[in-house]
């Protein structure tokens, strides 16, 4: 009988879990709508209840309405993780996608090879076994991917597998 490699109850000996950085939290997002709104509306003033109010209103309201709904998706996307847990005889990658999808990912560390290149973007961090090869952390900045891999190596190098 096989087990999931992903419901193990042992602590791993390593883990970290990445998500999207988000620099503008809720009062920062209501401040910035707030902020357009009078923006766009301190034009508008002077052609309070005229003819004229009718015909501008739609080119104030959907600037509005597309920065809003550009703002819930960016929230929304936000909610991506990505999970990696090493064991002494198993790592094991699992992210979660904003819509809830789950991909997974489990190799032998023995034979996990990390890989960063500049090819399609800097510091394209894979994780390579078990016949796949994964991307790992494409929202990080390249710098935080090269800590990362530095991390990862660390960690394996702990392990006395890849040293």
């Amino acid at each position: 009988m096989t087990t999931c490699p992903f419901s193990r109850s042992d602590p791993p000996l390593y883990k970290v879990t990445l998500w999207p950085h988000r620099s503008l939290g809720k009062t920062g997002f209501r401040n910035t709508m707030l902020l357009v709104i009078v923006g766009i509306s301190i034009p508008m003033l002077p052609l309070i209840l005229t003819t004229h109010s009718w015909k501008l209103l739609p080119f104030a309201i959907v600037p509005v309405a597309l920065l809003y709904l550009f703002f819930k998706r960016n929230y929304r996307d936000g909610r991506l993780t990505e999970e990696l847990k090493l064991w002494n005889d198993l790592i094991t990658v699992r992210r979660i996608d904003p819509d809830g999808t789950e991909h997974r990912w489990h190799a032998n560390p023995y034979w996990v090879s990390i890989g960063l290149r500049d090819q399609p973007v800097d510091n394209y961090l894979t994780l390579k076994g078990n016949r796949r090869e994964i991307e790992l952390g494409a929202f990080l900045t390249p710098e935080e991917r090269a800590s990362l891999k530095a991390e990862i190596e660390d960690a394996l190098r702990a392990l006395d597998i890849n040293a």
